[in-house]
């Protein structure tokens, strides 16, 4: 028997015991092809997709052969998942590169074309209402506890083979963020024989996306290494509609080497080492509508990202039914904020860098062949050190400028879980799971501010039912969760300067998410329609504030929200070999209610002057929209001639400022056409070249007016680039 992976010469072989079964372990996330060979019977072929938290159960009966042996080839695409109820989109490689605009360096379209309620706003990824999501890199988290910082990319989607994005129901054995999880697989060499690759890219707005790879593997021994670099005249969602002072510019690498010591032992490291910087945009003329709220006319800022991480892990196989991961890793991480010394009216200086050493430890035992069990542990300490100054340079005689303000800060978050998957029946299965977690943020502030110490026990509990002969699949879900908060502490300077705008600090404490979730996956064909509806209560709710019209922002926590959506995701097999379709819709309804319990804060007893003071009951956030859709569709036609579009449609943010200028309660709605068009050359692609629009139309819309890194967010302009990809041998 022999499992192959479609995208790559990955492989495993192994026989069947005295009851004609088998299995596979250690199986990294992807589609595959699985033969079946036997003496005097004819081969037997199937197709498969393997996600995460799922163990496909695949069923094989042999013919005899006739006198001349051929192989049946039976496809398996479309069929809905039995063994898990989260719901779940994956994105190959080769979607990246079709899908337009999805491969460069900064996009985030790989998400958002492809997840229902996934959208960028203020420049940052949103996901079903909240902003905190999980990356992860062959399952070992990378974490970042911070918010309203990073702008950067996590990792180059270029060096991605597979992206396989959760949405909620997780199972105990992935843990704090409820809003999105992003499992990647980076490429690994096995999907190259001493093979580099050239990606160049050039267009308008001056920018290019160019990286070089080299890749290789043995039977036992793979290797990937990357170098890119990036630029453009356009970076961030600009206050007004045309762009001034808005470059951005990155470069960094990536490497990935894997050792399959032996058939039980498999080592793997992965590591990356990038920086960005971006130019925050600005409003030029200091009389618009925007400049009386936010100013941001006379300011020259920048933002500096440094970020690498590297995870090692040892994959044990002591049978196939007890499998045994060991994982540690570090995170360095640093978001700086830079104001030049000319700017006015305010002078911004923002460096928060920090510190994840830790590890992850997990054991995958099946009892029964039909009752999978996952125990492990997830850990790190973190440490961050915090500057902040600001500068008011217009200050009026009432006005005051405090100086600057530093702190460096230790804490840590340990977390045990147990989840048990059980497979009642053939159309039944069972999931319930319970994960502990106890965060402590040490001595806040060098001793000035006690700890934080908290404690959760959040059980989770899942059902996935099969009907008979149609093959719907009907999962429902109920779990809790758990995040930890930023490490952050406000003393002396910062603090005064918070209480100059009738503010003050209270402790950051983890936001604690309820999520009910319910469905049906229906096949038909080859296609998988996925309806999904969810709701999440959220006490201590994270989000992000400035403080008064300065440029810090902060992380506050608000005392509850509610977040309600359905969602709908269509994605269709190969049709006539030539297109496939997908789909993500979402209707959604993000809210939170007053006070604001954490982070700046009103004083008590609150003043009437208190900028942040909120009417009681729930309203919409400000990154509520509740309608998006994403259509699109990637085609290969002949003469080796490929084409791509994707349609984005979004009915309007919530207006926080309703006015003159900006009627009602929401922003205008907006719609993007995006269009890519390319052809390959060559014996395996050796050559491509590809044309791509984004924003088609040049639609400009007002999508936003919170203060986040510059104030009021334009949507992006168009943007018309060519890439040439050459493959070449070493």
């Amino acid at each position: 028997m022999e499992l192959r992976a479609i995208t790559s010469d990955w492989s495993q072989t192994t026989q069947a015991d005295n009851n004609g079964e088998f299995s596979f372990t250690t199986v990294p996330v992807g589609d595959y092809k699985i033969t079946v060979s036997q003496a005097n019977f004819a081969n037997v072929e199937r197709s498969l997709t393997v996600e995460s938290n799922a163990s496909p159960v695949l069923h094989f009966q042999l013919s005899i052969a006739p006198v001349k042996e051929s192989a049946a080839v039976v496809g398996q695409a479309g069929q809905a998942n039995m063994t898990s109820v989260t719901p779940t989109t994956l994105v190959d490689r080769e979607d990246i590169a079709h899908t337009p605009g999805a491969d460069r360096t900064n996009s985030m379209a790989m998400i958002t074309d492809y997840t229902p309620g996934a959208y960028m706003t203020h420049d940052m990824l949103h996901m079903r209402g909240g902003h905190q999501v999980d990356w992860l890199i062959d399952g070992v988290p990378i974490p970042n506890t911070n918010i309203a910082t990073n702008l950067g990319p996590q990792i180059d989607p270029k060096d991605i083979d597979y992206l396989e994005v959760q949405r909620g129901s997780y199972d105990a054995q992935y843990g704090d963020r409820t809003y999105g999880i992003f499992n990647i697989v980076p490429r690994t060499g096995f999907e190259s024989n001493n093979e580099a690759e050239l990606v160049s890219s050039f267009g308008n707005w001056r920018q290019t996306n160019d990286q070089l790879s080299f890749a290789g593997h043995t039977r036992r021994f793979a290797y990937y290494v990357s170098l890119n670099g990036n630029r453009s005249d356009y970076g961030l969602q600009p206050p007004i509609g045309p762009v001034v002072h808005d470059a951005v510019n990155g470069y960094g690498g990536f490497g990935s080497l894997i050792w399959n010591a032996s058939s039980s032992n498999q080592f793997r490291l992965v590591a990356s080492l990038r920086q960005d910087y971006y130019q925050i945009p600005v409003d030029p003329d200091p009389n618009s509508a925007g400049n009386q709220v936010y100013p941001s006319f006379g300011l020259h800022d920048s933002e500096r990202e440094p970020d690498g991480y590297v995870t090692f892990s040892w994959i044990h196989t002591f049978n196939p039914n007890v499998v045994m991961t060991i994982s540690p890793f570090y995170h360095y991480n640093q978001a700086a904020y830079n104001s030049s010394p000319n700017d006015v009216p305010v002078i911004s200086t923002v460096d928060q860098t920090a510190h994840y050493a830790g590890a992850q430890a997990s054991a995958n035992i099946t009892l029964l062949k039909n009752n999978d069990i996952q125990v492990g542990a997830y850990g790190f300490v973190q440490h961050q050190s915090n500057y902040f100054n600001n500068v008011f340079t217009d200050c009026a005689p009432d006005c005051q400028n405090f100086g600057p303000s530093s702190a460096g800060l230790t804490g840590g978050l340990i977390e045990e879980y147990l989840s048990d998957r059980f497979k009642v029946t053939s159309w039944l299965t069972l999931i319930a799971g319970l994960r502990e977690s106890h965060f402590d943020s040490g001595s806040l502030g060098g001793g000035r501010q006690p700890a934080v110490i908290e404690n959760a026990t959040d059980p989770r509990y899942g059902m996935a039912i099969r009907v008979p002969k149609i093959n719907w699949v009907f999962h429902a879900f109920y779990g809790d969760f758990y995040q930890a908060p930023p490490l952050l502490t406000a003393t002396g300077p910062l603090l005064d300067l918070a209480t100059s705008q009738t503010l003050t600090f209270a402790p950051l404490r983890g936001e604690r998410d309820h999520e009910y979730q319910f469905g049906v996956s229906i096949p038909f064909f080859g296609w998988v329609l996925e309806e999904d509806s969810f709701q999440n209560r959220a006490t201590n709710w994270l989000d992000h504030n400035n403080i008064g019209e300065s440029n810090i922002f902060w992380p506050i926590t608000w005392q509850a929200a509610l977040i309600q959506a359905w969602e709908t995701t269509l994605r269709s097999p190969r049709i006539w070999h030539r297109a496939q379709v997908h789909v993500a819709y979402s209707n959604q309804i993000a809210q939170a209610t007053a006070p604001i319990t954490g982070g700046v804060v009103c004083p008590v007893p609150v003043s009437p002057n208190c900028p942040v003071a909120i009417p009681p009951g729930y309203s919409p956030v400000d990154h509520d929209q509740r309608n998006t859709l994403n259509v699109g569709a990637n085609s290969i036609l002949p003469w080796q001639v490929f084409a791509s579009t994707n349609v984005y449609y979004g009915s309007g943010f919530t207006n926080g400022l309703p006015d003159a200028q900006y009627p009602g309660d929401y922003l205008p709605r907006h719609t993007t056409f995006d269009i890519s068009l390319g052809k390959s050359f060559g014996e395996k692609d050796k050559y491509r070249i590809s044309v791509t629009a984004l924003n088609v139309a040049n639609r400009r819309v007002l999508l936003d007016n919170s203060l986040t890194f510059g104030g009021f967010h334009y949507n992006d302009p168009r943007q018309i680039y060519a890439e040439f990809r050459w493959r070449f041998h070493y």
